[in-house]
């Protein structure tokens, strides 16, 4: 990749007296994250667990590390033009390795952060604006933490070609300009296919895509009139669907086969696009399953407030609080066009004596009726059997004209590869919790995931393209020695997480060496991504 000297070029160390560069630094908590992924107060120990060299230190400078040192490496990078070192670095990358930017999928992921962080609140470090550490919306489902933003875009088979940290509560739908210009400059062009969520799709940011020359397939959202307009002609209508893929239940061996069926829609968007609405038969069992455990969730909320409303000690007696209570429910389950819930009012009467003592034939009583709230509620079937015409379907929206339905739900079915690199970044990068409190040096580190992202996604690249070459089904990467036929860079790593070499001492002095024993399998993935294995030896 050219990363140390590109690291050099752009991250330089003003002192030359320093026993450890800029550079030197963040390459060896890059190679932690990799391998190690141990907090920036721990990588002097990290480091002294590996022969000198394989961090890109020597001996004597693995000596002078300290986290006082990555740290002071993380505020050059924060300073310094990330965005053309990234730039350089994916256009290395490209012309390295063949990397194609025909297509680019975007994403966002939100990290979140434990602590108060009061002081990051957007306040200026040196020349720059640091990131705002806020509360925003949760894709990890933890409102309870502040966030911040990591946007992602890949290459259509996986490779991560830019990055982007912003503001904990930056909404996806203000991003995408940056980041179509930024993947411009990498792709050298800008008629590439951007592909991205339904966030993609506002007046703005297709505008700016389409005059700037580029192309993109986006999914439309459900407040757009050409989707209801859709959803309204299908209930009278049979488009003519065509079949795209039928696959085998993914999930379970006798369960429905899994089918996607494709139709341009005549009647073209507001902008004149072409409308390719997709079909999933599993999408449609999906939908029809979550609305019914919706519905069912909603019903027995509903019954538990009916139940303490015609308690004895019932204390939701306002029709302003119980109608608050009910609209909560059909909001907690989203239910609102199909329960149908009415207030009413229960007389409950009772008879008391006028007069104390033992009742008999000529006792008078008197009537006391009590007025109490209660709920009544239905199922729209109508409205369930509306929507039921369209589960399972969902429009997707190209300025493109040239490409075939076909070709954009192909194009629109690639967007999992991002989620497959924020599940890596996560789980086994371990991005959070961060152990840092300057909100700088925190985007400074996300930079430098970036990158391990990239260096990961490069090594299986390079060893699924190799065992394509070599006709190679499956390689016993997984424990137990269990086939593995899409290898990844954790299972590899941890293949050669063993090797280790000895050394034989005497009176101080080096006697003998003894280098790495590897085994077949680690010798025949090495030949595979092109390692030579002499680096595995002190000669080398």
């Amino acid at each position: 990749m050219g990363l140390p000297a590109l690291l050099e070029k752009y991250v330089p160390t003003a002192d030359r007296r320093s026993a450890v560069t800029h550079a030197q630094a963040l390459g060896v908590l890059l190679r932690s994250i990799l391998v190690e992924r141990e907090p920036v107060y721990r990588q002097h120990e990290t480091v002294h667990g590996f022969a000198p060299g394989m961090f890109g230190i020597d001996a004597a400078q693995m000596q002078r590390l300290s986290d006082d040192r990555i740290g002071r490496a993380l505020d050059r990078l924060f300073d310094a033009d990330r965005g053309a070192l990234l730039t350089a670095v994916v256009i290395a990358v490209g012309q390295r390795f063949g990397v194609a930017f025909d297509r680019l999928h975007n994403d966002s992921t939100s990290i979140a952060l434990s602590g108060q962080y009061r002081a990051a609140s957007g306040r200026a470090l040196r020349a720059r604006t640091a990131p705002v550490i806020t509360f925003g919306f949760s894709k990890d489902h933890r409102p309870d933490l502040k966030q911040l933003l990591f946007i992602l875009s890949v290459t259509a088979d996986g490779v991560p070609a830019s990055f982007r940290c912003a503001d904990g509560n930056t909404s996806d739908s203000v991003t995408h300009v940056q980041s179509w210009e930024a993947l411009r400059a990498v792709a050298g062009r800008a008629d590439f296919l951007y592909v991205a969520d339904s966030k993609l799709c506002s007046y703005e940011n297709m505008r700016h895509i389409h005059a700037a020359g580029g192309r993109f397939v986006t999914v439309m959202p459900r407040s757009r009139q050409e989707d209801a307009r859709f959803r309204k002609w299908i209930q009278t209508h049979d488009p003519a669907w065509e079949l795209v893929w039928e696959r085998p239940n993914a999930r379970h061996a006798d369960g429905p086969r899994d089918c996607w069926y494709v139709y341009r829609q005549p009647l073209p968007s507001m902008e004149v696009w072409p409308i390719t609405w997709v079909w999933s038969t599993l999408l449609t069992l999906h939908q029809r399953a979550r609305r019914d455990r919706r519905l069912a969730g909603a019903t027995e909320a509903l019954e538990q407030l009916h139940r303490r409303l015609a308690g004895a000690r019932a204390r939701l007696r306002g029709a302003a609080e119980i109608d608050r209570r009910v609209a909560e429910i059909l909001e907690q389950y989203r239910v609102a066009s199909y329960l149908k819930v009415k207030r009413v009012v229960r007389e409950e009467h009772s008879f008391k004596q006028l007069r104390r003592g033992r009742p008999g034939p000529d006792t008078a009583y008197r009537k006391i009726t009590r007025r109490r709230f209660d709920i009544e509620w239905s199922i729209d079937a109508a409205a369930v059997a509306y929507d039921e015409k369209s589960d399972g379907m969902y429009p997707l929206l190209s300025n493109d004209r040239t490409l075939t339905p076909v070709q954009v739900l192909e194009a629109h079915k690639g967007q999992p590869t991002i989620e497959k690199r924020f599940e890596q970044v996560k789980t086994v990068h371990e991005i959070a919790p961060v152990y840092l409190k300057n909100e700088g040096r925190i985007e400074a580190l996300f930079t430098l995931y970036f990158l391990a992202l990239l260096v990961q996604a490069l090594i299986e690249r390079e060893l699924r393209l190799a065992m394509q070459r070599e006709a190679i089904d499956e390689l016993p990467l997984y424990p137990e020695q269990r086939q593995c036929r899409r290898p990844t860079t954790e299972q590899v790593l941890r293949l050669f997480s063993l090797a280790q070499r000895h050394r034989l001492l005497h009176e101080g002095q080096t006697v003998q060496t003894f280098d790495a024993d590897l085994t077949d399998l680690q010798r025949q993935i090495l030949a595979l991504i092109a390692v030579p294995a002499h680096a595995y030896r002190v000669s080398a």
